[in-house]
């Protein structure tokens, strides 16, 4: 019974300070996540077989015939 009650106040402690500074956590998380996988997709593009590959998809769009 005594951890329902420590549970029971500890929620209540939790509800009543909010999430103040929570975004600006959030909002970091978020823009760190996306700087690795735009770093990742950069490192893809530019490797020899992806970049040859767009490359030539490019160049057979560039000849087709309409």
């Amino acid at each position: 019974m005594m951890v329902v009650q420590w549970w029971s106040k500890r929620w209540a402690r939790l509800r009543v300070a909010g999430e103040d500074g929570m975004t600006t956590a959030e909002y970091a998380v978020g823009t760190l996540a996306a700087c690795a996988l735009a770093a990742v997709l950069y490192k893809v593009v530019t490797g020899g077989a992806v970049g040859s590959a767009l490359q030539s998809l490019i160049v057979k769009a560039l000849h087709a015939s309409f």
